[in-house]
């Protein structure tokens, strides 16, 4: 009897001992599972956090971009102008419309800078020599073209050249800056709001100004109705005279009897350097009709740089051209 209680308590004692391995064997294994699961969760994460993959929406549909693009070509002005306010150096632009091949005010941003051709007809073939993460194109430039430059880099169209807020916010989105662009979208609000202020204060019951933005050619004159300049005096606080105010780029003139559709408040007037130009410009404003115009009257005519107020389109030129406007009114920055 006792034999037998020995031998019952030992088999008791192994089979418990039998159990508790198993659950603690099966309890680690478990814990095994769910940690690897954990850490596969956790990588996945990390990786599509670094990756920053994100849909990019632009004038050509939605583009995919990952991560921070290190090789980018811009094909338009706005854009290069735009990338170099971001700290970011192009590894291709193409050649600026004036001071060729860059613009003065970008050189020492952009010097050694490849040029891969003009802003209306850039080389395929060397923009995808230099094997590009992402390529900023323009709507009104490039659409014929769009697929070929997507084909070789996720390409991002803009829709409008001066529009040069919008190029900041889709650019931030597209090279991973949103922060930057953020940044650089306040502090251009701060500054158009404190020139108003300072405009407002000065002029008084003068303020806000109609203001012109002209243009003389070779054979006729032309009223700027849109375009970039009118961005910047509109975000300015400037207003437009009421026949200048409609929806399209402006109008040509094309004779000297038309002088008086320019009447404004002020006006701001760039042109070309070429003799035929002048001569043409000379003509014009030494007619009767330009006399009678408030501007010419009120001595609120100027000519200004046609590189910053029209052909440039980025975000530094429209500080530049702010710039100008606090000198011209004589205001404190």
């Amino acid at each position: 009897m006792k034999t037998t209680s020995k031998w019952w308590l030992a088999a008791l004692v192994l089979g418990l001992a039998m159990l508790l391995a198993a659950c603690g064997n099966s309890g680690s294994d478990e814990s095994t599972d769910a940690e690897g699961s954990s850490d596969e969760t956790e990588e996945t994460e990390n990786t599509d956090e670094a990756s920053g993959a994100r849909e990019v929406e632009h004038s050509m549909g939605t583009t995919t971009i990952e991560g921070t693009p290190e090789k980018v070509v811009t094909l338009f002005q706005g854009a290069t102008d735009v990338a170099t306010a971001m700290d970011v150096e192009p590894a291709g632009i193409v050649e600026s419309w004036m001071e060729k091949p860059i613009y003065e005010y970008l050189r020492d941003d952009l010097e050694g800078t490849p040029i891969v051709g003009q802003e209306t007809q850039p080389n395929l073939e060397e923009i995808a020599a230099l094997e590009p993460d992402v390529i900023i194109a323009s709507k009104t430039r490039h659409e014929d073209i769009y697929e070929q430059l997507n084909q070789i880099a996720p390409t991002i169209a803009i829709d409008k050249l001066f529009e040069y807020k919008n190029t900041v916010e889709v650019m931030g989105e597209a090279l991973n800056k949103q922060d930057q662009a953020d940044q650089i979208l306040t502090d251009w609000n701060d500054r158009v709001e404190d020139f108003q202020a300072k405009a407002a204060e000065k002029m008084g019951e003068d303020w806000p100004m109609n203001v012109a933005v002209l243009n003389f050619r070779s054979d006729h004159a032309r009223i700027y109705f849109q375009g970039f300049a009118g961005q910047v005096l509109n975000d300015a606080g400037f207003t437009r005279p009421e026949a200048h105010q409609e929806d399209v780029w402006g109008i040509q003139l094309t004779d000297k009897e038309s002088i008086t559709e320019m009447n404004a408040d002020v006006f701001y007037i760039f042109m070309d350097e070429d003799e035929a130009v002048k001569e043409t410009y000379n003509d014009w404003t030494s007619h009767p009709l330009w006399q009678n115009l408030d501007a010419v009257k009120n001595d609120q005519v100027y000519e200004v740089d046609q590189v910053i107020w029209n052909m440039a389109g980025g975000i530094r030129a429209a500080n530049l051209m702010l710039d100008d406007l606090y000198n011209r009114l004589e205001l404190e920055q």
